[in-house]
């Protein structure tokens, strides 16, 4: 009974460190673009360039180089199948991010990122949890429920945006209709959970590398190193079409940007650091749980820091009021996902 008692509370005590990584990997992720702000002279495929070449690639070389022993033996004895895997969501998340700058110009920042992080919080949960006939277990049940205020939360967080951009003037007059945008949101949402299940079906390569002497915190950059450096080809390819099409290239060693690149890099420090905290909340929650609470909680991040920067300034009382309920919707939704981890 009491060594019970124990494993209970050890379980407890791991489920909040889980969270609490949570919480810290979500506001990294829902704040990464504040340095964009101060990139004025670049063009978004400038800055979006730079911040590619550390994410995606410089930083997951490094950080797999450093902390799995062996790398190269890891991926031999791993084989091709769960390096192709990863590389392929990977690469299907790059292609996702073209379509997220596609949704964002068709209907507005607001209702393409709420309704593209819904759809791949559904998605990246429920894929792995019917895969494993976990649906219907107690757990399970709860994992639906949490996903269904997720998207419950996003939905009216989406409203919210809509109705601040009416009332600020900036609705998408002139862009691609709105079906058309939803469209995108649709294909990037998909894509967008891509991240989540790579990281699910190409545990194969976290396993060999704990076995080759990494340690339960960094076996998941054996994943990150093929799943990120895929995903960077047609994030690199978008933003250099962008660069040719709108003569932009130049901008990148314009007078007075020199300190653009250290700002790019600091963008890149808190998306990739915050998909590594994500990585090791998932050994501890499980991605059912972890996935979906991470897109509400970069939801959250993004929408309190709009009203702190004064993007909803000038928009009136309510679309923060629906904003607010939105965000009451997705807190609960992480409540509930909680819950089913004990």
């Amino acid at each position: 009974m009491h060594r019970n008692h124990g494993e209970r509370t050890e379980l407890v005590n791991q489920s909040v460190i889980g969270i609490l990584l949570l919480i810290l990997a979500g506001a990294m992720n829902g704040s990464f673009t504040l340095p964009m702000k101060f990139t004025r002279k670049w063009a978004w495929e400038n800055t979006w360039h730079v911040w590619t070449i550390f994410a995606l690639c410089v930083f997951p070389s490094v950080l797999a180089v450093l902390t799995v022993p062996s790398l190269g033996r890891v991926y031999a004895d791993a084989g091709s199948g769960p390096i192709a895997i990863a590389a392929g969501c990977g690469a299907g998340w790059g292609v996702s991010q073209v379509f997220f700058g596609l949704a964002v110009d068709a209907i507005g920042i607001a209702l393409a990122f709420s309704v593209i992080l819904g759809i791949s919080a559904a998605v990246g949960a429920l894929i792995p949890l019917f895969t494993t006939a976990g649906a219907f277990t107690s757990q399970g049940i709860a994992v639906v429920g949490g996903v269904a205020l997720v998207i419950v939360g996003v939905l009216v967080c989406a409203k919210a945006g809509r109705s601040r951009e009416a009332a600020l003037g900036k609705g998408p007059a002139g862009k691609p209709s709105l079906a058309k945008g939803l469209l995108f949101c649709t294909f990037s949402g998909f894509g967008s959970a891509l991240v989540g299940l790579g990281l699910q079906y190409g545990s194969r390569l976290a396993d060999v590398a704990k076995a080759a002497g990494a340690s339960e915190t960094w076996k998941n950059n054996a994943i990150w190193l093929p799943l990120m450096v895929a995903g960077a080809v047609p994030n690199l390819i978008y933003c250099i079409y962008l660069m040719i099409r709108n003569k932009t290239g130049s901008r990148l060693g314009a007078s007075g940007t020199g300190g653009y690149w250290f700002l790019a890099a600091i963008m890149a420090v808190c998306w990739f650091g915050s998909t590594v905290m994500y990585g090791v909340s998932k050994n501890i929650l499980g991605t059912v749980v972890a996935w979906p609470a991470y897109m509400s909680l970069i939801v959250i991040t993004a929408m309190v820091l709009g009203v702190g920067t004064g993007e909803w300034k000038g928009s009136g009382r309510k679309p923060l009021q629906v904003m607010f309920a939105g965000l009451a919707v997705l807190v609960l939704s992480i409540v509930v996902l909680s819950l089913a981890t004990s």
